[in-house]
């Protein structure tokens, strides 16, 4: 079955790093859309970075364009997400997530079935 296991995430002060891992197994990975997701406290998840595995194609979110990073390793079956210059308002759960089918919208947590279990991002100085 599919299995998605995050790790990575922490506290930081702004303009830091930080780097989460997603291990995947169970499911062909090349052919599965990726997308990254975060909710903070008393909002909605949105999405982060998404990526389209039938165009190869990678959407990010404005406010983390140029900071953050989505990349796969599919040898070594892990989903990566690199933050740089992190900012307070970047605090929140953070989720991998992964699914098969057509990506109607840019990144929409609607569009994923497969959920990791989340890890924390917090930036504070």
């Amino acid at each position: 079955q599919v299995q998605l296991v995050e790790s990575g995430g922490g506290l930081v002060q702004p303009g830091g790093s930080l780097r989460i891992s997603c291990a995947a197994s169970g499911f062909p990975l090349e052919s599965f859309n990726v997308g990254w997701f975060r909710q903070a406290p008393g909002k909605q998840r949105e999405g982060v970075s998404c990526f389209d595995a039938r165009d190869r194609s990678t959407w990010y979110k404005n406010s983390v364009k140029g900071r953050f990073t989505a990349s796969r390793d599919y040898a070594g079956k892990t989903f990566y997400l690199q933050m740089n210059d992190l900012r307070p308002e970047d605090t929140a759960l953070y989720y991998c997530a992964v699914d098969n089918g057509l990506m109607d919208t840019d990144c929409s947590p609607r569009e994923f079935e497969y959920w990791g279990q989340g890890a924390q991002v917090t930036v504070s100085s």
